[in-house]
């Protein structure tokens, strides 16, 4: 198979995984091998870890390092796949340690939140990212902008002076509301920088209009964002403008707080048979009889688009 360069794969639908704990919050490694060949079988060509979908916040350093081992494992030999490590270490000697272990473990590239707790200075904000840079050169860097998670604002021009020193700054995840503004602003310098969008592709045809490459959703439900992906690609924007206004009320919901999409997907997880439980590590939003009760008629719409395979183990409320 021909090898590609790392920074082509990461385009399209790029999920980043969740983790499946069990009844008593321990991490299920083998349940996240699992889901890992689950989204790579949707033919995906990246996937991201630890993100926000991750709880990326309330895992401990060896349950990461244990976790992305399992990724991996599963992408180090694949050049189809990129594996995207994410490195949200706020100190900046912890972020350039945990960036060059991640690439030495076999990491295709990095993603980057930048620091954010307590403030730190736009000068400091902007030499963490460029420490991190300079130690993983030449390997892709995707620049995670989430002002609305973190506080942190990053304008275009400060991201494009840092891509004009760092040209392994590939990519930027946009998660601004709305992103569209952001994308078209970095696609307009010397140097144009594309753009993924998380935030759940809320506005994802808009950032597409305007030149982005790619959404990095969560993974419960990639069947469906690969669907529009290709709807776009292949010339069909009718459709997958059709397939997304039916996505809106569901995503508009659940995306009043990151809590809450975190336990509506792991939920949608479940009920699919893609994961053993539904389990949030604590403090974590509880859903209601009327949240779930909304997740039942999600997976109800979308019976036909989510194609049926063998689930990897029995859905919730299924007798044995």
């Amino acid at each position: 198979m021909e090898t590609m360069n790392p920074a082509d794969l990461i385009r399209g639908v790029s999920p980043v995984l969740e983790v499946p704990f069990d009844d008593d919050e321990n991490i299920d490694a083998e349940g996240f091998g699992r889901l890992v060949d689950h989204v790579l079988g949707t033919g995906v060509s990246s996937v991201m870890f630890p993100g926000f979908a991750s709880e990326f916040h309330k895992l401990g350093g060896d349950e990461r390092i244990t976790l992305r081992d399992v990724l991996l494992a599963r992408t180090r030999d694949r050049p189809d796949v990129a594996a995207i490590i994410s490195v949200p270490e706020h100190a900046t000697v912890l972020a350039v340690a945990a960036a060059v272990d991640a690439v030495r473990a076999g990491a295709d590239a990095i993603n980057l939140l930048p620091p954010h707790l307590l403030g730190p200075a736009p000068d400091a904000v902007r030499a963490h990212i460029a420490s991190v840079l300079d130690a993983v050169h030449p390997v892709p860097v995707v620049l995670q902008y989430a002002p609305a998670q973190t506080g942190t604002a990053l304008t275009a021009a400060t991201i494009a002076a840092l891509r004009r020193e760092h040209d392994n700054l590939h990519r930027v995840k946009v998660e601004s509301t709305p992103p569209g503004r952001m994308v078209t602003d970095l696609l307009a310098g010397d140097l144009p920088i594309p753009s993924l969008i998380g935030y759940g592709g809320l506005q994802l045809p808009d950032a597409l209009r305007r030149g982005a490459v790619g959404v990095q959703p969560g993974c419960s439900f990639t069947e469906l964002y690969q669907r529009i992906w290709r709807d776009w690609e292949q010339g069909r924007a009718d459709a997958a403008e059709h397939l997304h206004r039916r996505l809106l009320p569901y995503l508009s919901y659940w995306l009043q707080h990151v809590e809450l999409i975190i336990a509506a997907e792991k939920l949608i997880s479940r009920r699919r048979g893609l994961t053993a439980t539904a389990t949030c590590r604590r403090p974590r939003h509880v859903l209601d009889p009327y949240e779930t009760a909304m997740i039942d008629r999600f997976l109800a719409e979308f019976a036909d688009e989510l194609a049926p395979t063998e689930p990897l183990v029995k859905p919730a409320g299924q007798k044995p």
